[in-house]
């Protein structure tokens, strides 16, 4: 037993073997489940996060989520949201979180002073949420069910310029362009239409 709900066997191992349990516990104490205004104010304002999810035999994948700042919403204490909009239809994170709702997320600003933070926590993805008569171009809603979080050391993160959002980032009143790899030979008569989703015109 490692003696913590924060780290398995495994990280106390290779913490002992690098003596850095001490600095470790010191890292788990100040993590917390509960978000901080700064907290909210980043997480609310990042236009992109990095997701992690595994499927029911705990096999990885990880997935890139972007959108406008604001698009993901720290809805309680220790709860946030964010859409799902339209993809390539593999539905590789979602439909991990049907048969495994364990969930990492990572959000991290390369565009101004470096910083990084996790959230670890439980997911649910539902089709009718409240939220979507809300978040222009959303067809579910992610929910995640806080069970840490903590910041990262961001040394080796780099200084990045970022030169303009997405041009397929959805907007209210705005249709976005589709994706020229829809269009591909391989993909002909493949590609379901485009579900209806909130345009956040109020029609």
């Amino acid at each position: 037993m490692s003696g913590s709900h924060f780290y398995h066997g495994g990280q106390r191992a290779l913490q002992d073997a690098f003596d850095s349990r001490a600095l470790a516990d010191r890292l788990e104490e100040r993590s917390r489940v509960a978000f901080t205004d700064d907290d909210r104010a980043f997480i609310e304002g990042a236009i992109y996060f990095f997701l992690a999810t595994a499927d029911a035999e705990g096999r990885p994948d990880c997935s890139f989520k972007g959108g406008p700042a604001g698009f993901v919403r720290v809805t309680a204490p220790s709860e946030l949201a964010f859409p799902d909009y339209d993809g390539n239809g593999m539905f590789k994170s979602l439909g991990n979180l049907a048969v495994n709702p364990e969930v990492g997320l990572l959000f991290i600003d390369m565009h101004g002073r470096p910083r990084r933070l996790r959230v670890n926590g439980s997911a649910t993805v539902r089709r009718d949420d409240p939220l979507l008569a809300r978040t222009v171009g959303a067809q579910m809603i992610v929910r995640v069910a806080v069970r840490a979080i903590f910041a990262n050391c961001p040394r080796y993160i780099p200084q990045l310029s970022l030169v303009e959002p997405s041009a397929y980032v959805p907007a209210p009143g705005v249709t976005p362009p589709e994706p020229a790899w829809k269009e591909f030979d391989a993909f002909k008569g493949l590609v379901p239409p485009r579900r209806p989703t909130w345009d956040g015109t109020g029609g």
